[in-house]
């Protein structure tokens, strides 16, 4: 069984589709699993069901109003460096509202639905792949992986949404009785639970670089340092995942082929830039053509 893994990431989610591209269209990499967190929840029905050219244009496409239908967040650029600090008018009106996050993302839940057909989901559904996106549940405080074979349409629309919801800047959603949020909270990196379900090689996109290499610019106002702290606790986990899957695959003899962005890409993965995420996906796909053909020519010697 071969799986496909795509973490979580953001607007990085362009640099995954690239190197997804590759693997399907030039490898001819065909998956019985496909598991994605928060923008890679939004991928994998698209990659499933082979329309590349659909998802591309779709992300590339994504704007902040799509995904926000109260942004907390301004977005300023001033030499070549997007600054983001807080939309006060609309954190207010949140606190007026008696909500608990500063932004709300119901818009991406109807971004969802009219690029996911109903049709599309009947037939992945149908077919053999199996289809699965990770949330957190946050009254549980765990992990939860949510299979397509297992709800209608509503509700798988309902668990990408979810699945994507970077909290407190987006949606809280309260559903069957239990609140969730992004599914990066818990598992990043889903490897390990494409082990326990019987992969036995994984093709992994991590959407941060092996290593970092240089020092990051930590944000110069309160609202912009928790993206920074958020970002830096999600790091973590992503670490720790990675390590438990290595292990695991290590033990269950699984080959995994890691796929990282070779450059850090952005300080803050919930700015949306059409420009940016364009050249990204040609940047994932580049880079998984020249992996491949370096590891063709290991393998020759």
């Amino acid at each position: 069984m071969r799986a496909l893994v795509i973490s979580g990431g953001g607007s990085k989610g362009a640099f995954a589709g690239g190197v997804a591209q590759y693997l399907l269209e030039e490898k001819n990499h065909n998956y019985d699993l496909l598991l994605g967190t928060s923008t890679g929840s939004l991928l994998i029905p698209h990659l499933a069901l082979g329309k590349v050219d659909k998802i591309r244009n779709i992300y590339t496409n994504v704007s902040m109003d799509k995904i926000f239908d109260i942004n907390p967040f301004l977005v300023k650029h001033k030499d070549h460096i997007n600054t983001v600090s807080i939309n006060h008018f609309n954190v207010f009106l949140q606190f007026i509202k008696g909500r608990r996050t500063f932004g709300e993302s119901h818009r991406l839940r109807n971004y969802i639905a009219a690029n996911f057909t109903k049709e599309e989901f009947n037939t992945l559904k149908a077919s053999p792949t199996n289809v699965i996106v990770t949330v957190t549940n946050l009254s549980r405080n765990e992990v939860e992986y949510k299979s397509i074979k297992d709800f209608n349409y509503n509700e798988f629309c309902d668990w990408i949404w979810i699945s994507c919801n970077y909290i407190p800047f987006m949606s809280l959603v309260n559903k069957n009785g239990f609140e969730y949020g992004d599914g990066g909270f818990s598992s990043l990196v889903p490897i390990r639970e494409a082990i326990q379900r019987g992969a036995k090689e994984i093709d992994v996109v991590i959407l941060e670089t092996e290593v970092q290499t240089q020092a990051r610019v930590i944000g110069k106002n309160p609202f912009s340092l928790m993206v920074d702290l958020f970002q830096t606790l999600l790091n973590q986990v992503e670490k720790h995942e990675i390590t438990i899957g290595k292990l695991s695959a290590k033990n269950k003899d699984v080959k995994l082929n890691l796929y990282y962005t070779p450059i850090k890409l952005t300080d803050n993965a919930l700015i949306f830039n059409k420009v940016s995420m364009k050249d990204w996906w040609h940047q994932g796909h580049e880079y998984a053509k020249n992996k491949s053909e370096i590891m063709s020519e290991i393998k020759e010697l």
